[in-house]
């Protein structure tokens, strides 16, 4: 109409990240955002919503001060920290997309992420600085980098002191215009390539979509409290402390996995809502006090990432007489949009399928196919929402791979039932899901291959139920040569993060194939040998 405009810069309509951790400072200032324990320094530490506030700004206008911007990448890397939450929320006021580095891995995958994301900062736990200083290639878009002094006061020359940025940076809110279509976060995502893909997510996706899923899917209200394990550098850990900061909620932040202390953390800190996967809550049944343990307060318990075993669900059973589990699915491409199942013991799960994903929530729209593209009962999962990715970061043509004909394809194979139930098959292009992390077959193949005694290789993932799947190795050894199985393991380890390493090796003599040399893996995972070796 005349006389009106469309912007959605300014403060008056947009919707952003930055804008609702104002309003939140405003209206809930004294409610916890994050309750840090077990620090170095703290055992036990609060932000509220004010002070978070705070301190994004401050470190945001310090932050402009060195030259970063709207436009710009910021990488994270470290454990899950207060630190790291300011350090997201500070970027994204500055309309900076944050990525997220896994500290753990080798300068070969840290080198290629920073260099590929042109991270123009990043903020790094002080213990991890010293694998950056260590990177032999140059990285020229790399012009700030910020140490997290917080449980160190040393930190090199020519690094910026976290605290020293918060101390010098206004408190004001930085004018900056951001939108909803400014790109929020970058994950890395796993697929069957040796090098992972770079996922662009604007903030749009996450108002519209994710955070709207979930709340309804799940069924979360403002005052949940969450007890919160998972790693920032992935997209489940960035992309929920957006979805719960938003919503108001309060994160329990740990700083390191102790089922013993995250069962005391339970009961100490009112805890109402937990996601990990099956793995850590296993380890928490086992854990001394595990029976005499008020758990009444869960009321949701969020598991992905692998198998529902029955251990699990009998063992919350008394102890949370009330708590309803909720499964899902999802990818990064979607900005988590999922699809939800709930249920209080396995008995509610249809059909009593533990392969169930539950259903499309109201943001997602899905259909299975087969390879003709035709509706099918059993195919691949193709998906549209407007939590879709804007695209692959710097990758148009891996970007028409999957987004095409107007859908995403997802590359998951999943059954279909007459009431719109949805139960997952297999991944087509071989990714292994281990405790609750993916890995590229591919790229651990690749490394094996590298080793002088190694002539041919294959990984697969073999069920197990305790890691979901066992990173598995089958290798054949050169004519002459002799191959031992910690010497693989080791030589792994030299170029991959600790869970990439196979826990299971093989010397085999030969590898299964078809009459056109393909390896079949689904042999090798049907007949894998999980006996032979302990999981490492």
């Amino acid at each position: 109409m005349p006389g009106l405009t469309n912007s959605v810069t300014e403060p008056i309509r947009r919707a952003t990240f930055g804008d609702q951790l104002r309003r939140h400072a405003a209206r809930i200032p004294d409610r916890p955002a994050i309750i840090a324990l077990h620090s170095p320094l703290h055992e036990r530490r609060v932000l509220t919503y004010r002070e978070l506030n705070e301190q994004a700004n401050r470190l945001a206008n310090s932050l402009a001060a060195q030259g970063v911007g709207l436009g710009d990448v910021v990488a994270t890397m470290g454990r899950n920290t207060p630190e790291s939450v300011v350090a997201f929320w500070a970027a994204a006021k500055l309309g900076a997309a944050v990525t997220g580095v896994n500290y753990t891995f080798t300068s070969r995958e840290i080198h290629y992420q920073l260099e590929h994301s042109e991270a123009k900062a990043i903020v790094c736990e002080d213990a991890f600085v010293s694998k950056i200083e260590a990177l032999e290639q140059p990285l020229p878009t790399l012009a700030v980098r910020v140490v997290n002094d917080a449980y160190s006061d040393t930190a090199p020359a020519s690094w910026h002191r976290f605290s020293t940025l918060i101390a010098a940076g206004s408190a004001t809110e930085p004018e900056v215009d951001v939108d909803e279509s400014t790109l929020g976060i970058i994950p890395y995502t796993s697929g069957t390539e040796a090098l992972p893909k770079a996922v662009a997510i604007p903030q749009r996706n996450y108002f519209i979509s994710m955070i709207p899923s979930y709340t309804t899917g799940i069924g979360l209200i403002e005052e949940d409290v969450w007890y919160y394990t998972m790693p920032f550098h992935t997209i489940a850990g960035m992309g929920m402390q957006i979805c719960l900061l938003t919503l108001g909620n309060t994160i329990v932040l740990p700083f390191a996995v102790d089922p013993v202390k995250a069962l005391a953390a339970f009961v100490d800190e009112k805890v109402t809502v937990v996601g990990q996967t099956p793995t850590f809550y296993l380890q928490v049944i086992q854990a001394p006090g595990f029976d005499d343990a008020d758990l009444t307060r869960i009321r949701r318990a969020i598991t992905y990432g692998g198998t529902m075993p029955r251990a699990m669900f009998e063992g919350f059973a008394t102890a949370a007489p009330d708590l309803e589990w909720v499964t899902l699915w999802s990818q990064s491409e979607l900005t988590q949009t999922p699809t939800i199942g709930r249920f209080r013991s396995l008995d509610d799960v249809p059909n009593h399928d533990p392969a169930w994903i539950g259903r499309p929530t109201a943001q997602l729209e899905v259909r299975v196919i087969d390879d003709a593209g035709n509706e099918a009962a059993e195919g691949e999962l193709i998906c549209r929402s407007p939590g879709v990715m804007r695209g692959y970061y710097k990758n148009p043509e891996k970007t028409a791979e999957v987004l095409r004909a107007g859908w995403l394809h997802t590359g998951d194979n999943v059954r279909i039932d007459d009431a719109g139930n949805l139960y997952f098959m297999d991944r087509q292009k071989d990714v292994i899901k281990t405790s609750g992390m993916n890995v590229s077959s591919v790229e651990v193949e690749r490394v094996l291959y590298q080793h002088p005694s190694v002539m041919e290789v294959a990984v697969v993932g073999v069920a197990d139920d305790y890691w979901s799947q066992l990173v598995t190795a089958f290798v054949v050894p050169r004519p002459g040569k002799s191959l031992e199985i910690d010497e693989l393991r080791t030589f792994c380890k030299e170029q991959l993060a600790a869970y990439k390493v196979p826990k299971n090796v093989q010397i085999v003599d030969a590898l299964p194939k078809d009459t056109q040399g393909k390896i079949l893996k689904r042999e090798l995972r049907r007949n894998a040998d999980t006996s032979a070796q302990p999981p490492a």
